[in-house]
């Protein structure tokens, strides 16, 4: 483990750090040798088509460091000697680089919408297109301003990029305060809320997915320039803004926590945001998790090389969980449809040949256990090619799958609204708070009993479990450590980050035994 101080210093570097240089309906959009900008935003169908890149295309490049920045560095994900889990992490590190262009594209792309719709749009548009594509373009400008501010801190306020060329001073932008870019987030889902339709297609950003993230930028940025405390203000406001959600969105939580992550599901109600990949010609177009994720051999393509990395022992704790037990407790859904261990089968992966067996496909596939902590990756993995046309209607590539990355889900508004209501409070009995955490956690609990009172610590392990390996907990430690750095930063200090030596061999002991254990009970019988 690294020294506090060295934790310290990186954690400064990644949260205040400077800024570096810079369903197939979403893949419908112009025909690059078809039309000419001027030509183009002519009809409602257009100037949908558009914005649906923003969906995808854009954000392909940030999957990685996605990835690596949500779940390696707050201990979810073990990765060997990866600078994202040993805190080693330099400007010039290839997925922070890409990262921070993935993030200033989205930015640019959707600053281009909101420019071409104003100037470029006919006259058989409708207004409320017109606001409704506008109002998108906004939301994902604040999303992708959200990650900004809270990985690299300080960052330039980029309105328009046309105004920047043609000023000739795209050289000289300045950053704005991370007081300043919080605001600018706020006005910019503050507009969008205003043009944005309360429902829309499947899939769309509408109304809601803005209150959902208005909610949780006023939670994160109520802990900045604070020591302690949270202000009460920003607090009020994320619980105003999560109730709005909550209470008049209609929408609900799956009954099924792993139906979430599903193919078929990639337009489910609980999501209010999400990007909507696909399998096409266009290679920025699809999801390449799996390919990361995954172990060699879980699909056809021969693109996945996940083997040797794995949910942490950290994360396992958390569930209750660990990798040195043959059996499995099971209690939380959550933990078997965020982490596949000895003994767990899937009826939902390799459907075709009857379910997937985790302990039977390293043996039998790979030839050994390759995770060095006994867990890998369930969450953002498909399947086969098979599993990927029942879910999608089409075949995967290599490299390449249809499913959606959630980013936004109800259920992290409920826990949203339980932490705000309970505020700077050490627990709270208040029934909106109580309720919104019993509504996640008897979801993953068939067990669970509803509580009397729940505390800030009840909420902050909820979070990590509901939401583990969705490229979000590093952000929850990023707003703990506005106003209480050193809990946070003694919180990842004390963290199991490392593997165990041996899981191979006692893994195949313990099949073996088992495997002469019901050789024995077959013949006892007929002795």
């Amino acid at each position: 483990m690294k020294s506090l101080d060295k934790i310290k210093n990186i954690v400064w570097f990644i949260l205040l750090g400077c800024v570096l240089s810079s369903c197939d309906d979403f893949l419908d959009r112009p025909a690059e040798d078809t039309y000419t900008i001027d030509g183009f935003y002519q009809t409602d169908e257009q100037c949908f088509q558009a914005v649906n890149p923003v969906y995808n295309s854009p954000w392909y490049d940030f999957q990685r460091g996605f990835f690596k920045i949500g779940d390696f560095l707050p201990g979810n994900y073990y990765a060997g000697s990866s600078p994202y889990l040993t805190f080693t992490i330099n400007s010039t590190d290839e997925d922070l680089v890409s990262m921070s262009a993935s993030l200033w594209s989205v930015n640019a792309y959707c600053n281009e919408i909101l420019l071409n719709i104003d100037t470029k749009s006919g006259s058989e548009v409708s207004e409320q297109t017109k606001l409704t594509v506008k109002g998108e373009a906004l939301v994902w400008k604040s999303m992708a301003y959200f990650y900004l501010v809270r990985c690299f801190g300080a960052v330039p306020i980029i309105h328009s990029n046309s105004e920047k060329i043609a000023e000739g001073g795209y050289n000289d932008v300045y950053k704005a305060t991370i007081e300043n870019v919080y605001d600018y987030i706020i006005m910019t889902l503050e507009q969008a809320i205003e043009w944005l339709p309360e429902t829309n297609q499947p899939g769309r950003i509408d109304r809601y997915s803005a209150y959902g993230l208005l909610a949780k930028v006023y939670l994160t940025k109520s802990g900045y320039g604070m020591s302690g405390s949270r202000r009460q203000s920003d607090l009020d406001s994320a619980a105003y803004y999560s109730l709005k959600v909550i209470e008049e969105s209609g929408r609900s939580l799956l009954p099924v926590y792993s139906d979430i992550f599903r193919l078929a599901n990639n337009y489910n109600e609980e999501s209010l945001l999400a990007w909507h990949w696909t399998v096409s010609s266009m290679w920025t177009s699809a999801n390449s998790f799996q390919s990361d994720l995954g172990m060699t051999g879980f699909s056809e393509q021969g693109d996945s090389w996940g083997d040797w990395t794995g949910i942490s022992v950290d994360l396992q704790d958390a569930f209750d969980e660990s990798a040195l037990n043959l059996t499995r407790n099971n209690y939380d859904s959550r933990r078997k449809a965020t982490m596949m261990m000895y003994g767990d089968v899937y009826d939902y992966f390799w459907v075709d040949q009857g379910g997937f067996s985790y302990t039977d496909f390293c043996i039998d596939n790979i030839g050994e256990f390759r995770s060095p902590t006994g867990a890998n990756a369930v969450k953002h993995l498909v399947g086969n090619n098979n599993d990927h046309i029942l879910g999608a209607g089409v075949g995967l590539d290599y490299m390449q799958t249809s499913l959606s990355t959630h980013l936004l889900r109800l259920a992290d508004i409920y826990l949203i609204c339980a932490e705000a209501v309970l505020g700077n409070n050490s627990s709270t009995s208040d029934s909106k708070a109580i309720d919104a955490f019993y509504q996640v956690r008897s979801r993953a609990i068939v067990s669970a009993v509803r509580p009397a009172q729940i505390t800030w610590e009840d909420i902050w392990k909820e979070r990590r479990l509901e939401l583990a390996c969705e490229g979000d907990r590093w952000y929850d430690y990023v707003r703990w450590h506005y106003y209480e750095p050193e809990k946070a930063i003694a919180e990842l200090t004390a963290q199991r980050r490392s593997y165990y030596n041996g899981l191979d061999n006692y893994y195949k002991t313990g099949i073996f035994e088992r495997r002469l254990l019901i050789m024995m009970k077959i013949r006892l019988p007929l002795m």
